[in-house]
């Protein structure tokens, strides 16, 4: 962990940006009073396909048969 000043984070900002996109864990401190952290946006989630899982697994018959009525009590 390295603790930077506010002045040294306004000076350096590129190099502190670089440093924390390669994984480094960047505290900013008022005085040496730490008060916030500087750490990468996580990447975007993968877009979902359509049919991406197709032929992964398969759904029997028994799915679409009625829940028994013990079970159904649960659900109402």
């Amino acid at each position: 962990m390295d603790l930077t000043t506010i002045h040294q984070a306004k000076t350096n900002l590129s190099r502190l940006i670089e440093r924390a996109e390669r994984g480094e864990e960047i505290v900013i401190a008022r005085g040496k009073k730490p008060v916030v952290r500087l750490v990468p946006v996580a990447p975007p989630a993968k877009k979902r396909i359509p049919g991406m899982f197709k032929g992964e697994f398969t759904v029997g018959p028994e799915f679409f048969e009625p829940l028994p009525p013990e079970e159904m009590e649960g659900w109402e």
